[in-house]
């Protein structure tokens, strides 16, 4: 719940890996058109992840980008399943 709750400030918290620092900066670049993911991310990546479960980070995150362009289309709300919690 602690890096749930940190999640949004991510780049400042000390609560994530250096594994988990890189999978939200490709996740942040991926979602975001004015980034891209460069070779320097890639290498980075690879020392922590094999090609595997890069490629699953990858369709989990295109997943949810999916999601967050299909579901406001079609009026579908969220479900209350992954809330963050506010930053108190």
């Amino acid at each position: 719940m602690e890096k749930l709750a940190e999640v949004t400030a991510w780049r400042e918290s000390r609560l994530f890996s250096e594994a988990e620092r890189l999978a939200l900066e490709y996740a942040e670049r991926i979602t975001y058109t004015d980034r891209k993911v460069d070779e320097a991310l890639v290498d980075d990546l690879v020392k922590y992840f094999s090609e595997a479960q890069i490629v699953e980070l990858t369709a989990a995150i295109a997943m949810e980008n999916f999601r967050s362009k299909f579901n406001p289309a079609l009026g579908i709300e969220a479900q209350g399943f992954c809330m963050v919690p506010k930053r108190g």
